[in-house]
């Protein structure tokens, strides 16, 4: 053996066994000194040789000495500056990497004692004086002269689980630099430091790897604590890479070496951090055509397989696909993905409302960044996404995800249109509208449009094109039949002494009315028996029982003749009345028209809001002869034309609920509400059986179980309406029943308002049969619910679907503890 080493060998062999024998302050002092020297610190140099094999053979072993060794009797031994230029040099001074690898196994290894806090304490030195950077910097210049891959994974595992270490350890006396909110970004100013001296020694034309940095940024993001890190190493990334083409290519490369695993947190936690897409092109480069890792979190996963992020991540990532030649073609290409899960009818059936108002944005955020030429080129392609998307977003019954639709069609067809009429829908503007359009009007001025007017609510469509020819009449030129366009010599016309025509007298008798409604060509008088129609009705009831079957016949096919303000409230006001006076032959007739030919769909959902308030107005509190008006206490159900009733519904409900929760006083009580005879207990069979009898049979002009879901949807929410007034009467149990089958049968359809539907008519079930009952003659009936309810809760795409299933089964649950709490 070369006797230089053979020397450094016996040297710190002979200062182990001083140190574990001696109780000299002055011969340990002298012996740390001696040992020092090979460190570099003293004036008594050594040769390179010498302290090479020291750092690289006997460091580490020197080192657990040195703990092993620790005692308040053996460190009392040496003055508080020999401590600090002797003991703790030894660790703040030597290797970076041994020695914190040294410290960090002793704490786990140490049980609580003086030689733990020590060590802590000098723990702590070593971070606040740089030694995460020295270390970091030892292990790069490791990777580019081929290090041990085994003590550079474990050099890994203990950098980034520093803080789980010290927290298992120490528990409550844990110190705050340790703290994950406190180390990480301190990591990521070390992390700095070392990219600053890779930085010089490529200037210098020296080889230095970056891997390492790389690895450690990968697992700490991995780990959860993107946010620690990232908020301190992307500010000053920023600043470093605005004009320095090294570091440029530095952070490029830091974020190439990241390993696949852990790509995804690191790139994401970029596009989030990133103030704007030129600064996130910037730090990444290229990189999503490098790395196919990266591509993929990049073009698939944070578009087509997530959408939790803000508005202004999707900006951030789709600018920063658009800014460079070589990545344009992948903004076409996720675009043209986008558009077709746009288009998929499956995906608007079965993805979340939320999912889809994600891959809204992003479409129109890449319609936002495609140049013209680009457009030109994909035309055929987005106008057939454009028709597929239109017609499955459009079927919907949820007037948002129609809404959804009618924007980004309205988008694609103003980049495809350049020089004609683009699609143009009514719609309500809401925040969400105006947000949606941000994202693309601001790209080019608007071309002429095609008006499309709502015929079903403020969200349905029809396309009914303007004439054709300029839709906005032309401007007359200067001095051409410029008299025929002056109206300056005209002489006001004076009408101060005009009178008002005297109003057209209304009928007094309901055959009047009829006739009116009927035979009449005479617009005010028709307008007028509107108008008074269903006071009529109500004032005389005998007079209108008598002709109570032909009054609805009329009632349900009357058309408006001319504009009449408010005409469909008021034919369904008075179509209320005529039920309520009549309710057996009259709903009778409605029921049975319901599933007969030759009547619209818009006609099917009359009846079904007929008939649901009618039953609300029939089970209120009936006094004098007179109509209760709606109140806090018995809230009514509005379900005009177009209108969502389920959302009403659902407020009903969420009324029993609370009054079937007992709840501690807080305040004055409510007084009671008015109580009378529930009229509706009597005649509720009538509503409901014939509605329920017919619902899988496929007629000729309408099929609930096909294509007609909207209409499956108002039935669904109608009987739960239906079944929720039918509380304390008798037939409720049988109601109760056939609803329960009938949820059964459908509870795995596809479009999610007709599931909110079966869900709210479980909710009537429960709310409105005896317990008793729920549990004796439908126990499997309940059981088999509430298992569905369970995987719906879970499961569900809609989030709506799950806030009703969980809703269900909490009264199941409420029933059962109600049950159990009675005495046998």
């Amino acid at each position: 053996m070369d006797p230089t080493l053979l020397k450094v060998r016996r040297a710190v062999q002979a200062a182990i066994a001083t140190l574990s024998s001696s109780t000299d302050g002055v011969q340990l002092s002298e012996t740390l000194g001696t040992i020092k020297r090979y460190l570099g610190g003293t004036e008594n140099q050594v040769s390179l040789k010498e302290r090479e094999e020291f750092t690289h053979v006997h460091f580490s072993t020197f080192l657990q000495g040195l703990v092993s060794n620790l005692s308040p009797e053996w460190i009392e031994l040496l003055t508080s500056d020999q401590q600090k230029e002797l003991w703790d040099s030894f660790f703040l001074e030597g290797p970076a990497d041994q020695a914190f690898l040294v410290l960090l196994d002793s704490i786990i290894s140490t049980g609580p004692s003086f030689r733990l806090m020590k060590i802590i304490s000098v723990l702590e030195q070593f971070l606040q004086t740089g030694g995460m950077s020295a270390l970091m910097w030892e292990v790069c210049h490791q990777q580019a002269q081929a290090g041990s891959p085994m003590l550079q994974e474990t050099l890994l595992n203990k950098v980034v689980c520093l803080p789980d270490h010290l927290c298992n350890k120490l528990h409550g006396s844990n110190l705050p630099i340790f703290f994950p909110q406190n180390y990480f970004p301190l990591l990521a100013t070390e992390i700095i430091q070392v990219l600053q001296r890779i930085a010089d020694s490529l200037r210098d034309g020296l080889d230095c790897s970056i891997s390492f940095v790389s690895q450690v940024l990968g697992k700490v993001c991995v780990h959860g604590r993107q946010k620690e890190i990232l908020k301190v190493l992307m500010p000053r990334l920023i600043d470093l890479t605005m004009a320095d083409c090294i570091w440029q290519r530095m952070c490029w490369r830091l974020v190439e070496c990241v390993p696949d695993r852990w790509m995804e947190a690191v790139v994401c936690g970029f596009v989030q951090t990133a103030p704007g897409a030129g600064v996130l092109s910037r730090l990444l480069g290229n990189l999503v055509v490098k790395n196919k890792k990266a591509q993929f979190v990049l073009t698939q996963k944070l578009l087509l397989l997530q959408y939790g992020y803000a508005t202004a991540v999707l900006q951030n990532l789709i600018g920063y696909l658009a800014l460079d030649s070589l990545r344009r073609s992948l903004l076409i290409k996720v675009l043209k993905e986008l558009l077709e899960t746009w288009g998929s009818s499956s995906a608007v059936k079965h993805s979340p409302v939320e999912q889809q108002l994600y891959v809204s944005k992003a479409i129109l955020i890449c319609l936002a960044h495609l140049k013209e030429s680009e457009v030109e080129s994909n035309s055929q392609e987005l106008l057939t996404s454009l028709m597929a998307g239109m017609k499955c977003h459009l079927d919907s019954n949820l007037p948002r995800i129609r809404r959804l639709g009618m924007i980004v069609a309205e988008s694609i067809s103003s980049r495809i249109s350049k020089d004609g009429p683009s699609l143009r829908f009514q719609y309500e503007d809401d925040d969400e509208t105006r947000e949606l359009k941000s994202l693309w009007m601001h790209t080019s001025p608007q071309p002429p449009v095609i008006n499309l007017p709502s015929v079903c609510g403020s969200d349905s469509p029809s396309a009914i094109p303007e004439p054709s020819g300029n839709p906005h009449p032309a401007v007359p030129e200067q001095g051409a039949d410029s008299e025929l366009d002056s109206d300056d010599d005209l002489t006001p016309y004076d009408m101060s002494e005009d009178k008002e025509l005297k109003k057209m007298k209304a009928p007094v008798y309901i055959r009047d009315c009829i006739e009116v409604l009927t035979g009449s060509e005479d617009v005010d008088k028709w307008e007028a028996t509107m108008k008074v129609l269903e006071s009529l009705v109500r004032r005389n009831s005998a007079a209108t029982r008598e002709v109570s079957l032909e009054l609805a016949k009329v009632l349900l096919h009357l058309e408006e003749k001319t504009y009449t303000e408010g005409f469909v409230g008021l034919r369904q006001r008075a179509l209320v009345a005529v039920t309520i006076t009549e309710p057996v032959p009259v709903v009778q007739y409605l029921t049975s028209q319901f599933y007969s030919l030759n009547y619209s769909l818009r006609q099917r959902m009359d009846i079904l809001d007929v008939l649901a308030l009618a039953a609300q107005e029939l089970a209120q509190p009936h006094a004098g002869g007179k109509k209760k008006p709606c109140s806090a206490q018995s809230p009514c159900i509005s379900m005009l034309p177009g209108a969502d009733s389920s959302q009403d519904w659902r407020r009903i409900v969420d009324e029993r609920i609370k009054s079937k929760t007992r709840r501690f006083a807080k305040g004055q009580s409510l007084a009671e509400p008015a109580c009378g005879p529930n009229r509706f207990s009597s005649v509720a069979g009538h509503f409901f059986f014939p509605l329920i009898q017919n619902f899988d049979r496929p007629l000729v002009t309408f099929d609930l179980l096909g294509d007609d879901h909207l209409l499956l949807g108002r039935l669904a929410h109608t009987l739960a309406i239906l079944m929720y007034f039918a509380v304390h009467t008798v037939v409720a149990a049988a109601m109760g029943k056939a609803l329960l089958e009938f949820v059964w049968a459908l509870r795995f359809h596809t479009d999610s308002y007709v599931r909110q539907g079966l869900l709210s008519s479980v909710s009537s079930v429960l709310l409105s049969v005896p317990s008793e009952h729920l549990l004796e003659a439908m126990s499997e009936e309940f059981l088999e619910t509430q298992s569905w309810l369970a995987d719906v809760a879970e499961n569900d795409p809609d989030a709506d679907c799950r806030r009703l299933a969980w809703q269900n089964l909490l009264l199941m649950e409420n029933l059962l503890k109600k049950l159990r709490s009675v005495p046998s």
